[in-house]
């Protein structure tokens, strides 16, 4: 078994589905930058030339080596986020990239594979049990530290896809818990951006109530109820000072605009105004390839990276815009079904991390261009450009591809 060619092992479902993404993101590319990004397609098909190569590299790789150095290469990627602080290259604020002449690398976007072999090396361990509160502390230890690096160059973009591992980790065992008190904390805080602070607490009060008298513990958890009432009310009267202390104008700004509070056309709304614009004038059948009058005028900033998918929207319409959301969803759901079928606890959840990854910033990228999100710089999987994003894309994929092809050889 072990002399199978890959050729007859490989999942070329994912593949196909990948070339269709990346060419499909290159024709956009080349549609949105045409009339003012001179030689941005270019330099994507060059990206994408390269991506060839290092397909086969990865795919040559033994499936174990993943395994066996996982620690190394999240150690080294620590490393190189590290080093951005000293040799990094500032642009537009954010220190986010190594400078090499006229090329950048952007750390950060491989840092994600790294931390997805390196949780998945660690949850394989046959004495982690995410029932005791050390093997969390551990487990979320190494999630967190990447985002640590992360914020302060600053991109929130990036250290939010971070907090999809948490996810994968409630599959692996994680208490639920953890779910629902992120879920209950971005809650509260919507709601207090929206209601007063008190009528928030009142609400939260009713269903404490509720939930104690629905309880079979009866009087036996109503000093628990007060504890976590006090809580939530210390977090609800603490939203309004971090969101004008602490949050800076231009992320109060964009919850302002994602909240009806204030809108500013011409300012820090545009890049959502004018992205909704593109995306509603595409109609069923979209204005035709190379035909948006949005896209050539450019009148979405940055429109061949976070916004790209207005592109898709104006130039091919909703149906075009389906077809492009049922190839992504159809890679989630696939990598997930070989994730599922694999002999061994390291690519099962390494598995779980690539699906995680590709799906959150999949639906962060749709909401944040047609306004249910806040804008903060997450790129479209495939499409965006940029080689580093795309190239840390290929690499999370295709070690799963080669993990997959290997598990014939699995005991």
């Amino acid at each position: 078994m072990k002399n199978q060619s890959l050729s007859s092992n490989i999942d070329w479902i994912c593949i196909i589905i990948y070339i269709a993404l990346v060419f499909l993101g290159w024709l956009n590319i080349y549609s949105s930058s045409l009339s003012s990004i001179e030689g941005t397609y270019e330099k994507q098909g060059i990206f994408i030339a390269l991506s060839v190569p290092l397909i086969f590299v990865l795919l040559y790789i033994d499936g174990k080596f993943y395994e066996k150095y996982a620690s190394i290469i999240f150690v080294i990627s620590l490393l190189s986020l590290l080093g951005l602080f000293a040799f990094g290259k500032t642009i537009a604020g954010q220190r986010c990239w190594y400078g090499f002449g006229s090329f950048t690398l952007q750390p950060s976007e491989f840092a994600k594979a790294a931390t997805s072999l390196a949780l998945a090396k660690y949850l394989s361990d046959t004495q982690i049990n995410l029932k005791e509160v050390n093997r969390q502390v551990q487990a979320l230890a190494i999630v967190f530290l990447p985002v640590m690096l992360i914020l302060p160059q600053p991109d929130p973009g990036s250290a939010l896809i971070y907090s999809i591992f948490i996810i994968v980790l409630f599959r692996e065992g994680l208490p639920s818990w953890y779910v629902w008190t992120g879920f209950i904390t971005i809650l509260l805080f919507m709601l207090t951006l929206i209601f007063e602070p008190q009528y928030v607490i009142l609400m939260a009060l009713i269903v404490l109530i509720l939930i104690h008298y629905k309880s079979r513990l009866g009087d036996r958890n109503i000093v628990l109820s007060g504890i976590l009432f006090a809580v939530i009310s210390g977090f609800v009267l603490s939203v309004n000072y971090v969101f004008t202390h602490v949050f800076k104008q231009h992320h109060r700004d964009r919850f302002n605009i994602l909240l009806g509070k204030s809108v500013d056309m011409k300012g820090i709304g545009y890049n959502t105004n004018q992205s909704e614009i593109a995306i509603g004038s595409g109609g069923w059948f979209g204005k035709g390839f190379l035909e948006g009058t949005q896209t050539k005028g450019g009148f979405v900033p940055e429109q061949h990276t976070d916004y790209i998918f207005t592109t898709v929207g104006e130039e091919w319409g909703f149906v075009g815009s389906l077809v492009v959301i049922a190839l992504f969803t159809g890679l989630f759901l696939r990598i997930i079904y070989l994730a599922e079928r694999q002999k061994t606890k390291f690519s099962r959840v390494y598995g779980y991390c690539v699906a995680g990854i590709l799906f959150i910033h999949f639906f962060v990228n749709i909401a944040m261009v047609i306004g249910i999100f806040p804008t903060i710089g997450v790129p479209l999987p495939f499409f965006s450009y940029g080689g580093s994003g795309l190239w840390g894309f290929t690499i999370l994929l295709f070690i799963f591809i080669k993990m997959d092809a290997n598990k014939v050889n699995e005991w």
